[in-house]
């Protein structure tokens, strides 16, 4: 008979926990990009390329308020009868979303961004206080918004802001430790709070695990997640068959697509940041799980 397939468990996050890991990552975003602002050459840094296609720095700001501005402008709307979306079901989603996304990021980069580096600097400020100081009040525990996706439940989608801020603050830096090494000299020295990264590493986790169901592979990211996941024989006590294992920056960059898993592995001469053993640790297939 066919392995039974594995059920994954649902992963409830703390919104108190989350909210106070919203504000501290959004710190963190906002004290870079002041950084990044008060520089004469602040125009032209915000014109330098990412990673992410054609976008600009200008235009990754204006996103990253947009993350913000998804709380304060939907929050309150109606949101139809629809089952909430779980925040796995919203990482399956974004993977058609991106050049929606980006037409909405171009277009706030020209609008609410658009102005000299210190009205941006002043505008994701805006943007997330408006969202910081909403979320600080008491809401019911169903209390749903709608998202490009479909409902959510508050609490879950703050989850989805942590991704948002986290992943999106590593393509910040990213870009500009390639323009102006003096600004940010390692992207893996950003301050990520530590609370933001640790749910971020968990969903993507989680996320793999429902998109491809199975116990064949133990996939673990210290010391924050580990998860089992495609199907095959399924171990239950040692050492299971196959085991990938990586740290939470390098992980959350393969699940989004920042990185290859030639790369990331060092089959393409790069230096190996994962490590992958057993007949079933080739994951390439089944990445990125998030748009």
């Amino acid at each position: 008979m066919p392995p039974a397939e594995r059920k994954v468990r649902v992963r409830r996050y703390d919104p108190a926990t989350s909210r106070a890991a919203l504000a501290a990552q959004a710190q963190a975003v906002r004290t870079l990009v002041h950084a990044l602002c008060v520089r004469e050459d602040a125009t032209a840094l915000l014109a330098a390329p990412t990673r992410l296609g054609d976008w600009t720095v200008r235009e990754l700001v204006a996103h990253l308020g947009s993350a913000f501005d998804a709380v304060t402008d939907n929050l309150g709307l109606p949101t139809g009868d629809a089952a909430p979306l779980t925040p796995t079901d919203w990482v399956s989603a974004t993977r058609g979303a991106a050049p929606a996304i980006a037409g909405v990021a171009r277009e706030r980069a020209v609008e609410a961004f658009g102005g000299s580096p210190a009205e941006l600097a002043a505008a994701l400020d805006a943007a997330a206080e408006r969202a910081l100081t909403l979320l600080a009040e008491e809401h019911a525990p169903q209390l749903r918004l709608p998202t490009r996706f479909g409902p959510m439940l508050l609490g879950d989608h703050l989850v989805t802001r942590l991704v948002e801020t986290v992943v999106h603050a590593d393509d910040l830096a990213a870009a500009l430790a390639a323009a102006c090494p003096e600004l940010c000299p390692d992207p893996d020295a950003f301050p990520h709070d530590r609370r933001a990264l640790a749910a971020v590493t968990r969903l993507l986790a989680d996320s793999l695990a429902v998109q491809a169901p199975g116990g064949a592979v133990e996939l673990r990211i210290p010391p924050f997640a580990v998860v089992q996941c495609v199907q095959g024989p399924r171990h239950t006590r040692g050492t299971p068959p196959s085991v990938v294992e990586t740290a939470p920056l390098p992980w959350i960059r393969l699940a989004t697509g920042r990185t290859s898993w030639a790369r990331i592995t060092g089959a393409d001469g790069n230096v190996a940041q994962l490590t992958a053993g057993g007949e079933r640790s080739d994951l390439s297939a089944l990445l990125p799980v998030m748009g």
